[in-house]
């Protein structure tokens, strides 16, 4: 996965690997990881906030992937050009790249949370 470094994946192996009961989906991953979208409405404005919960050493890692990630990959900043054109924050943009890459980085682990259940369940 790209921008993911041995400090930023030992992190979030440690907070996956710390939990494998919580770990029954993406989502739940997500919000292990603290970046599971909760909704902030006031008046007329609709929004969505990251989730203040959850592990904050992982959540600190995907920031860091991130940061790496909007400094050296093309994907990543067309990304971020086309959801500031459509009037979304920086902040809200970082959010929902957390969310992408723990969707990433779960389906990269999650076989490997599989193996080691299958055996323990025998």
């Amino acid at each position: 996965v790209i921008g993911v470094g041995p400090d930023s994946a030992a992190a979030l192996l440690i907070a996956a690997g710390d939990n494998p009961e919580r770990l029954a989906s993406e989502a739940s991953f997500a919000a292990l990881c603290g970046v599971s979208p909760v909704g902030q409405s006031s008046g007329k404005t609709q929004r969505r906030r990251l989730n203040r919960g959850g592990n904050r050493q992982a959540n600190a890692a995907l920031y860091r992937i991130i940061v790496t990630r909007l400094r050296r990959d093309a994907r990543t900043r067309l990304y971020l050009e086309r959801r500031t054109r459509e009037g979304m924050s920086k902040r809200e943009i970082i959010r929902c790249l957390k969310r992408y890459v723990a969707r990433e980085i779960y389906r990269q682990i999650q076989p490997a949370s599989a193996l080691t259940a299958s055996p323990s369940a025998a």
